[in-house]
């Protein structure tokens, strides 16, 4: 993994529907109209429902997990999220987008036997859109 640090792997597409829109905030409590409500969405310069900007992060574990061919360590008992340090929603997710994770390796270090701590810059790039959804710095920890 160490020798991987600097590389970057991509995930499939996926789309984000409103009913994972409408999910989410339910789950989350965050109801506000330019999520869940498309007729008034519409009047906005959003021009439609929009993924909250949590959903969109929340993403990154079903778009690590469908990257072709993923660096993995053998014998791993769990995974961890341990916290990012930054986290950016430069470009909203409209209802009905494709979006896919692009996941650089940044660090990757053995903290104590049997745990090591990866640092990874997760984009997610929106189909046919210049600007990413999101640019997040984001650390786990890994038990073998």
């Amino acid at each position: 993994m160490k020798a991987r640090v600097g590389t970057t792997t991509v995930s499939d597409w996926i789309t984000v529907t409103q009913g994972m829109i409408d999910a989410f905030a339910e789950a989350t409590g965050d109801r506000q109209f330019i999520h869940v409500d498309p007729v008034a969405a519409a009047a906005t310069p959003f021009g439609g429902t929009i993924a909250h900007g949590f959903l969109t992060l929340s993403l990154m574990p079903a778009l690590a997990a469908s990257v072709p061919d993923a660096p993995m360590l053998a014998d791993v008992r769990m995974g961890v999220n341990y916290g990012g340090d930054r986290a950016r929603f430069l470009t909203p997710v409209r209802s009905g987008s494709r979006v896919r994770g692009h996941f650089k390796l940044l660090s990757f270090a053995e903290k104590q036997p049997g745990r090591f701590q990866q640092t990874t810059e997760f984009t997610v790039e929106i189909e046919g859109q210049e600007k990413p959804a999101l640019i997040a710095e984001w650390i786990s920890q890994i038990f073998v």
